[in-house]
């Protein structure tokens, strides 16, 4: 009975600490968690930031292209003035 009750204060503490080992474990993940989800918002932030400036760097290309393509005909038809002139 006597070893009972020695017994009985050292496995209280041993589960208060083990308590207490699981709240700061618990209190841990949590920030952990925090972190992670603060940090996917960040990515998802910049992918969405990413996605617009591709989008307008593509309609910028494609306002270029045509560009070219009017600068080239305008080209063309000078090119095919000259030759008419020089023929003539």
């Amino acid at each position: 009975m006597e070893l009972l009750r020695e017994m009985e204060p050292d496995s209280l503490e041993a589960l208060e600490e083990r308590i207490r080992h699981a709240i700061e474990l618990v209190e841990r993940l949590r920030q952990e968690k925090e972190a992670a989800l603060a940090q996917r918002d960040a990515a998802l932030r910049e992918a969405v930031e990413v996605r617009q400036q591709a989008a307008r760097l593509n309609q910028e290309l494609e306002s270029l292209r045509d560009e070219r393509r009017e600068v080239r005909g305008r080209i063309e038809r000078l090119l095919g003035q000259i030759d008419t002139l020089t023929a003539g």
